[in-house]
């Protein structure tokens, strides 16, 4: 299928464009080319939305948490149905390829799923009283209005990640979405509004982030913010919601370890470092962009690794390993800094540049990097570049595997291979990290499970699982007196 020429707001149920009739381009990141473009809001535009957003919102509220689930259903239901249409639309937007959209997708009607579940499950905890007579009680209540601000890197599972548990919770939501996905909301947008979720619960603004993201943080009828990105923005959006005391939700993002043991099966650290680094173009805030590896097999590893990266194809197909990165931007900013490193006396091992092949000539396609030899407080170390550049560092053992895994300022997600039960756990208990696999990736969360960080990972919040509805709901304590004498 091919997108919109020009992809529109969508507030109150239809589509809208911005207010001042600007727009912006938006490139197919595998070419270079115009893909479409996309309305360029501005707070006038971001004032529509939620105004549409507040008037609605208690209504959605009034609705059972089962005839919210329902409807969420039904639309999970609905995107199962046309994951076709929506994956081609991802994969257009982004320049994976069809397999991975239609794996994005599929995770995106997963989560669907399960949280229209919890319609079902919207416990709250009855409890005795020191009081006699007296029933203790505590129930979910809706915050009103949530701004929901997404990345580009799984467009469509970015929106369901935040948007499914917001609504659940009797929330009307405003979202901005990516100026580099603009097309993938607008996509869901038209699908919730088609199962029948009321005009003005599910808003959707275009445009760029100081001109359409910070108005929604700013308005004082945004109730609660959530937001996925870099640290930069999520400091800004921390001071200025936190200033109107709005509760604030940051996934910010990870520098994340994984650690290969002299004891480790080679063949699963070598596949399993190579996704976690590679996979998605290193587009995952769950990357693994530090190896650490022991002394005693670091050089096999190294080789190993080396030729595997040497071997991964760039390109749209489902064939090839992984895509271009979303735009000219971050690719220049990701070359600058791999440069910068071998600079400051980093080695190169593998890629470091864009693509020169004549087929990706146009395209945003950094070649899968990987160094060795950068101090692990290292710019390359220390900071998340969003792209395929992984570094491997040789320690003698596990006490400098962990301490060097820890030295960081981020704490999202680590992972270790190891066939030691002991020293695994261990691990397990000291590494500060919100996720951590053995013999695993460092990605990979599931729809049940919360996923989120420590420092400047994200506020301590966790999106996904149950632990979700804690971000789109507030507690009430409730007591009941009764007085038996008056049956």
């Amino acid at each position: 299928m091919s997108i919109s020429a020009l992809i529109p707001n969508w507030i109150d149920g239809e589509e809208r464009p911005a207010r001042d009739g600007q727009t912006l381009p938006k490139l197919n990141p595998a070419t270079g080319v115009p893909l479409c473009r996309l309305s360029r809001s501005g707070a006038s535009d971001v004032e529509d939305a939620v105004g549409a957003a507040g008037a609605a919102q208690e209504a959605w509220a009034d609705l059972s948490p089962v005839a919210r689930g329902d409807l969420l259903r039904d639309a999970a239901l609905l995107m199962r149905e046309r994951r076709e249409e929506i994956a081609e639309i991802v994969s257009l937007e982004t320049g994976k390829s069809m397999k991975d959209a239609l794996g994005e997708t599929g995770a995106a009607v997963e989560m669907g799923l399960f949280v229209a579940g919890e319609g079902r499950r919207f416990y709250g905890r009855t409890t005795t009283s020191a009081i006699p007579h007296r029933t203790a009680l505590v129930s979910r209540q809706p915050i009103g209005v949530a701004g929901l601000i997404i990345a580009a890197n799984t467009p469509v599972a970015n929106v369901a990640w935040k948007a499914y548990p917001a609504l659940l919770c009797g929330n009307a939501v405003v979202m901005k979405a990516s100026e580099d996905t603009p097309a993938t909301a607008w996509w869901v947008a038209r699908l919730f509004s088609e199962v029948g979720i009321p005009r003005g619960v599910f808003n959707v603004v275009q445009g760029l982030g100081p001109e359409a993201g910070a108005p929604i943080v700013e308005h004082e009828q945004v109730d609660v913010v959530s937001f996925t990105g870099s640290c930069g923005v999520g400091r800004q959006i921390q001071a200025t919601a936190g200033a109107r005391l709005a509760k604030v939700c940051l996934e910010l993002g990870g520098k994340n370890p994984l650690i290969v043991c002299d004891d480790a099966d080679l063949d699963r650290a070598v596949e399993v470092a190579a996704l976690s680094a590679y996979s998605n173009a290193g587009q995952r805030c769950a990357s693994g962009s530090r190896l650490i590896v022991f002394d005693a097999v670091y050089d096999e590893f190294k080789q190993r690794l080396l030729d595997h990266t040497c071997e991964l194809t760039l390109g749209t197909g489902n064939d090839d390993d992984l895509g271009p990165v979303i735009n000219a931007r971050q690719l220049e900013n990701m070359v600058v800094a791999v440069e910068r490193a071998r600079i400051a006396g980093a080695t190169v091992l593998a890629g470091g540049g864009r693509s020169t092949e004549t087929a990706h000539q146009n395209g945003f396609f950094m070649q899968p990097t990987l160094i060795e030899g950068a101090a692990g407080d290292a710019e390359i170390s220390q900071a998340e570049l969003f792209g395929p550049i992984a570094c491997l560092y040789r320690v003698s053992g596990f006490a400098d595997a962990l301490a060097l895994a820890n030295q960081s300022p981020f704490g999202l997600t680590a992972a270790i291979h190891t066939r030691n039960v002991h020293r695994a756990m261990t691990f397990l208990g000291r590494i500060k990290s919100g996720v951590a696999s053995i013999n695993g990736p460092t990605y990979g969360s599931e729809p049940h499970m919360p996923f989120g960080g420590l420092r400047q990972s994200g506020t301590g919040w966790r999106e996904a699982g149950t632990e979700a509805l804690d971000v789109y709901s507030d507690w009430k304590t409730i007591y009941i007196h009764n007085d038996p004498s008056a049956v």
